[in-house]
């Protein structure tokens, strides 16, 4: 039994290995992704382009202005001759937001009497303009904090002093990239595995392979081991390149996150077996897999919370193994996660791994009858 099983493995290998499309495929686009996504799926908003329409003349608004001038996320400020300029401002997406001072700005803060100031922010493009207005409001409460300093209005002693706890400057790529890591791995793991018998299928030498003495057990076995093992070399590059050309920390256990990752690759693994013996052309099974991938990672917590999202649907989440693998590798980046942790994460990735598995040899035994 085991030497058939290693012959089948070693025949996987050199399929892949000896195809120079394989192995193009095995490492071009895993890299080129990790980039990608990682330049460019950035919720960091570091050039912003805002227009002022400033109707006063006097000194403290003339301040303000300055102040937003001087910030160094705001790199373009256009100065709008008068409100009704704002409108197409706007519409034509010139700026993320619109400061508008009236001609009473000054009189009345030299008045020490309450003024206001209005910010007209773009609402269609809602995450960045809500971190537009946190820049915006960061500005005015430094200006009114110098204000009342200046004027001699006292006020309470109390500051808040922030700190952010495993990324102190809370740079991007060490969100970003942790979570690539899982994405790509699973991407590579499905791709590889939905490919597998679908492409021997299509290529005709599945037949020689049905007719030799190994059982189905058998035969997936032999697919799934290389199958794991190319998704480990992947993950493992993936890995190298986040901490050494991203930076990015790694202050956790390599030992944990490999072991979660195995038990990740197997449950993955699962899934893509059951596509391939599910499709007879690789064209089917490149669609069975962006079918699976599409939804499993918007309902990883990649991009959006899951707590934000409706109950019902959070319920789906604990069936999609990307979900608790991506809460390992960040963990295992940013906060050392212990092993204890690391198992309460990855046993619910075994148990999705024990089913998809065994339903892929149901299935596979089943098309053989």
């Amino acid at each position: 039994m085991f030497h058939r099983i290693r012959a089948l493995i070693y025949k996987e290998f050199l399929a892949i290995l000896r195809d120079k499309k394989s192995r193009i495929v095995l490492i071009v686009p895993p890299i080129m992704q990790l980039f990608v996504f990682a330049f460019a799926a950035t919720l960091d908003v570091t050039h912003v382009s805002m227009g002022i329409v400033n109707l006063d003349s006097g000194k403290q608004a003339y301040e303000l202005v300055q102040r937003f001038r001087g910030s160094p996320t705001i790199t373009d400020i256009t100065f709008l001759p008068s409100e009704t300029a704002i409108k197409d401002f706007i519409d034509n997406k010139r700026g993320f937001m619109v400061l508008s001072i009236d001609e009473q700005f000054s009189r009345l803060v030299d008045a020490k009497l309450p003024a206001t100031v209005q910010l007209i922010l773009d609402g269609r493009r809602s995450n960045t303009t809500q971190i537009v207005a946190g820049y915006a409001a960061s500005i005015i409460q430094q200006f009114n904090n110098d204000l009342k300093a200046n004027i001699g209005i006292k006020e309470q002693p109390v500051q808040i002093e922030p700190r952010n706890w495993y990324n102190p400057n809370l740079l991007y790529y060490w969100f970003n990239v942790p979570s690539l890591c899982g994405i790509l791995t699973m991407v590579e793991t499905i791709v590889i595995t939905a490919m597998s018998i679908a492409r021997e299928r299509e290529l005709g030498t599945f037949d020689q392979v049905l007719v030799s003495p190994m059982s189905p057990i058998e035969i997936l076995i032999g697919k799934t081991i290389p199958a794991v093992i190319i998704a480990m070399c992947a993950g493992s590059l993936i890995l190298l390149v986040g901490i050494n050309l991203f930076g990015v920390p790694f202050t956790g256990s390599l030992l944990n996150l490999y072991f979660g990752m195995l038990i990740f690759i197997l449950s993955i693994v699962g899934f893509g077996l059951f596509i391939s013996s599910l499709c007879s052309t690789q064209q089917q099974a490149m669609l069975g897999s962006f079918i699976f991938m599409s939804p499993s990672i918007s309902l990883s917590g990649y991009a959006t919370p899951i707590e934000n999202m409706p109950e019902w649907l959070q319920t789906f989440t604990y069936i999609i193994p990307l979900r608790y693998f991506i809460v390992i590798t960040k963990a295992s980046f940013l906060k050392a996660m212990p092993f204890d942790a690391v198992w309460s994460n990855a046993w619910p990735m075994a148990i999705i791994a024990l089913f998809t598995l065994s339903g892929a040899t149901w299935f596979f035994k089943h098309r053989l009858d």
